[in-house]
């Protein structure tokens, strides 16, 4: 009796050992695996829930289970590596975002044509001095520039003296010989002192309604410029082709004033450049020949052509380089602030680069196949996919592991 008592308890006790060892079994939640993985192969972040990945803020993608190599052909094993590959590498799918990117660009200072003014004979007659000596001579308004001697001012101021002389009640007369003289170029201090004095002159002063610098009539912000660097030097600094004794025309333009306070800095995008960049982009100026002198403005014009035999289109900016004094013909650096707006993106591993062409390689069911892409901008570890992948098209992380790499194709045993 006592060995069947014994007996009974064993079995007793290794039921109970079963039972709590299937209810532990039961109660214990499975193992998962780290199925979310950072599509930048450099971060090496691995993750068991999505999210954006600590380091370079990437969403983590999830990794796509290969259908296995089962039915892979002959032929596509006997293919390039450049164009068929089986593997199963990680792959990914591009992400739709908009991204806040600096563009760089290269540019100089230019005088701003929107404050020229040009200083023109309002009467045909000989120079009898000229105030003006050399080119980019800086000019007050105000300042007298030239005297021209004109029989036909001469006679002007003769008629109004005669006038004045013998019949001073004819103001109808009068006030027509005054604005006649006012009209040919002779300006009020002038005709008040011919009417106190009644002596006439043979000449008339011209004197510049700008400041600024003095540029020779048609060569003002568009300089012409003949071929070759020495002529080019030698057309800036020789003397003014104006001289005394030369003859001037009416309403010819003898001068140009360019004032250097008012300036705008011009800056060349390139083609993959011109679609992002609009009027009231924010952007860094930083001219090479004093980077101290940085400044922040906008996007003011942007020039609807490519210049002749230029690849870049140019974009404005206009500044007011009073308290600047940034030397007019500077080179200077721009950051230009612009948004993408919704764009596709990949990680740069995943292309490589053929020259003019770009590629990847493709998801299939028994492999990658090299893809041809079309892209637009980088930004940092990213470029811009602009046409030749679907939503629903998954491409390998690596490219270049893809095409280096032989060892791990799988054959048929």
């Amino acid at each position: 009796m006592k060995q069947i008592m014994i007996i009974i308890s064993m079995g007793l006790a290794l039921s109970s050992c079963q039972w709590f060892n299937n209810k532990k079994q039961k109660n214990k939640e499975p193992e998962k695996a780290l199925t979310y993985f950072c599509p930048m192969p450099q971060d090496s972040v691995w993750s068991y829930h999505p999210g954006d990945c600590p380091k370079c803020g990437m969403a983590l993608v999830k990794v796509t289970e290969s259908s296995g190599n089962t039915e892979v052909s002959l032929d596509d094993l006997l293919k390039p590596t450049n164009q068929y590959v089986v593997s199963n590498i990680p792959v990914i799918g591009y992400q739709k975002a908009n991204k806040e990117i600096l563009l760089s660009s290269l540019g100089s200072i230019a005088y701003d044509t929107r404050y020229e003014g040009s200083i023109a004979a309002r009467i045909s007659g000989r120079i009898e001095r000229l105030y003006v000596r050399y080119r980019y001579q800086s000019v007050e308004k105000g300042a007298k520039i030239m005297d021209i001697y004109s029989p036909e001012i001469m006679t002007a101021q003769q008629n109004l003296v005669f006038l004045l002389k013998n019949d001073p009640k004819n103001t109808v007369f009068i006030a027509a010989a005054k604005t006649k003289l006012l009209l040919l170029g002779m300006d009020g201090t002038a005709l008040e002192d011919l009417i106190k004095t009644l002596n006439p002159k043979a000449t008339i002063s011209v004197y510049s309604n700008y400041s600024g610098h003095i540029h020779e009539a048609g060569n003002g912000s568009q300089m012409q410029r003949e071929p070759g660097i020495m002529k080019d030097i030698a057309q800036q600094t020789e003397e003014l082709s104006l001289k005394e004794g030369m003859y001037v025309q009416k309403e010819s333009t003898v001068f140009q004033v360019l004032n250097p306070d008012k300036a705008w800095a011009v800056l060349n995008l390139w083609a993959d450049q011109v679609a992002l960049v609009k009027k009231g982009n924010p952007v860094e100026i930083s001219p090479e020949t004093a980077p101290d002198k940085h400044f922040q403005a906008t996007i003011d014009f942007v020039e609807p052509f490519f210049r002749k035999d230029s690849k870049t289109q140019t974009v404005r900016v206009f500044f007011n380089n009073q308290s600047l004094k940034i030397p007019i013909g500077s080179q200077v650096k721009a950051q230009i602030h612009v948004s993408t707006g919704q764009a596709n993106w990949l990680p740069k591993d995943a292309l490589i680069s053929l020259g003019m062409d770009k590629m990847v390689f493709k998801k299939e069911l028994s492999g990658f196949r090299a893809w041809k892409v079309q892209t637009g901008i980088e930004h940092g570890n990213l470029i811009q996919i602009i046409a030749g992948l679907k939503e629903t098209d998954s491409v390998a992380t690596n490219a270049q592991y893809l095409m280096d790499s032989e060892s791990f194709i799988n054959t048929k045993q």
